[in-house]
């Protein structure tokens, strides 16, 4: 939208913070190779376009709006003199692409003085090239620092996954390891008793009922149930008892093992009728070593599935071998990564979950959506950790109009009113020095709003902290401009010099 030109007066422009230090030979010079503008209501510039000018506002009301998903979100308003926006960091030239990163427009008839962006870089290099490269520099190197830290950040994350990660691959390997130990042992045991069998009185049909006995026991400890700490202990106590009576060794040591296979004192008075007394006890040993093969051969079954599970879910958290970009399950990508993390959470923080299934597939970039799931997740845990130790994790799916909300819900403290607005600002952190890099939410926020278009935002009081990630259900593709997703935010200024800073929140 062009302006109707004006008179540009010296006088007044001098009047403004931004100007106030200039010459009078300065000034002229801005007002012969600038102009001041009058704009009625309406856009000013929008988002995206290239960055052709620099505006000053004299006189007037502005407001500046960023593109989140199909909607304008209202950043700054405002009506003082002297406020400044559009090509900002002209002064860097080609080394940056000079675009609007917001859109802008006037609620009101507006004046603006307004320097094109070759004219505003050429005079701060001329007057202030002091200026230009500490500017210069601190854009440059804060990027560059945010990137190196960003990566260790990630690289951080990493190492802790991966110690979770092989701890809990640990525990049923080692399961598994123990119980083929066992199961070699009882096999053994198994074949030994085998031969007194066929040495003893057994009779052909005896024989035949046994082996029909081991079969349908065998079946039978598939589908053992669940019994409660007391239901077992009535069951062992009458078991053991059984066995005592009709002259069976040890009895208190076996029936346990009967209890956990789901057999019972009837299935013992089928095996007597079948065996007759004398030989009831060996019977029974057969039939013991019968019970805890079939029960060691489930725990390696139960721990092989776990460490299938763990491999299964690394693949899902990493996504390798997929594309970046691709429609995705979300609760796929919950589920792999508190996977990742339980060895995180322990056993005092309880995981809920609350999803909502009928939930459509997204398109998205997973193994960035997952990085963001384990910032936030880390998040509420070290909260958590930081006040008792014990808490309730919950993790929630839902539709929120034409968006998909995946919400965090943590019973941690709380981030206190006066840091919330800054807590998702690069490097502000509340851990102590080496714990955090106050990186991790800033990150997380420039992926879900840079690279999905997005909201992140923080609901807190004392025990309900709620993060809440806002995501599209449709996109137009892959973000163009995704590499930027890890980009500092540039130095600001006065009102409007916010276009170019992230305000956010971070619990860190």
């Amino acid at each position: 939208m062009n302006g109707r030109p004006l008179p540009c007066s010296p006088e007044e422009i001098g009047s403004l913070f931004l100007f106030e230090k200039l010459s009078d030979a300065q000034l002229e010079r801005l007002c012969r190779e600038g102009r001041v503008e009058r704009f009625d209501p309406g856009p000013v510039y929008a988002e995206g376009e290239p960055a052709t000018c620099f505006y000053v506002l004299l006189q007037g009301t502005v407001v500046l709006s960023r593109r989140v998903g199909g909607d304008d979100v209202e950043v700054v308003r405002s009506s003082q003199p002297g406020a400044y926006a559009g090509a900002m960091q002209a002064y860097l030239g080609d080394r940056m692409p000079q675009v609007y990163n917001n859109s802008m427009r006037v609620t009101e008839p507006t004046r603006f003085f307004v320097l094109s962006a070759g004219t505003f870089s050429d005079v701060v290099h001329e007057w202030f090239p002091m200026a230009v490269h500490l500017l210069e520099g601190l854009f440059f190197g804060s990027r560059n620092a945010q990137a190196t830290v960003g990566q260790r950040e990630r690289l951080l994350a990493l190492g802790s996954l991966s110690a979770g990660l092989t701890h809990e691959l640990n525990n049923p390997a080692a399961a598994a390891v123990r119980a083929t130990a066992t199961l070699r042992e009882r096999v053994a045991k198994m074949r030994r008793k085998l031969a007194l069998i066929a040495e003893g009185p057994f009779s052909r049909d005896q024989l035949a009922s046994l082996v029909d006995i081991q079969q349908r026991t065998a079946e039978r400890v598939a589908k053992a149930p669940v019994l409660t700490p007391l239901e077992a202990s009535d069951r062992e106590d009458a078991l053991a008892d059984w066995l005592e009576d009709h002259g069976v060794g040890q009895g208190w040591q076996l029936a346990p093992t009967f209890v956990q296979a789901g057999l019972d004192v009837d299935w013992l008075e089928q095996v007597a009728a079948v065996v007759g007394e004398e030989i009831l006890p060996g019977a029974v040993g057969w039939l013991t070593y019968t019970v805890e093969t079939e029960l060691l051969m489930d725990e390696i079954a139960d721990s092989t599935t776990r460490v299938s599970r763990l491999v299964d879910a690394a693949k899902q958290y990493s996504q390798l071998d997929r594309a970046p970009y691709q429609v995705a399950d979300v609760h796929e990508l919950l589920d792999s990564t508190l996977l990742m993390l339980s060895g995180k959470t322990g056993p005092r923080i309880r995981v809920v979950k609350e999803y909502d299934r009928t939930l459509p597939r997204i398109p998205a970039y997973p193994a960035e959506l997952n990085q963001v799931w384990t910032n936030l997740i880390d998040n509420a845990v070290g909260a958590m950790e930081e006040a008792d130790g014990d808490g309730t994790l919950t993790v929630r799916t839902a539709l929120d109009g034409d968006r998909l909300l995946v919400e965090f819900r943590d019973t941690g403290p709380g981030v206190p009113p006066e840091i919330r607005d800054r807590i998702f600002e690069p490097f502000f952190t509340t851990k102590p020095v080496g714990r955090g890099t106050g990186l991790g939410l800033d990150i997380s926020r420039r992926i879900v709003v840079n690279k999905h278009h997005g909201s992140l935002e923080v609901e807190s009081v004392p025990g309900d902290t709620r993060f809440r990630v806002l995501l599209p259900l449709t996109a137009a593709g892959p973000d163009d401009t995704a590499h930027t997703a890890l980009a500092p935010a540039a130095p600001g200024g006065p009102p409007l010099a916010s276009e170019n800073r992230t305000t956010s929140r971070e619990r860190t």
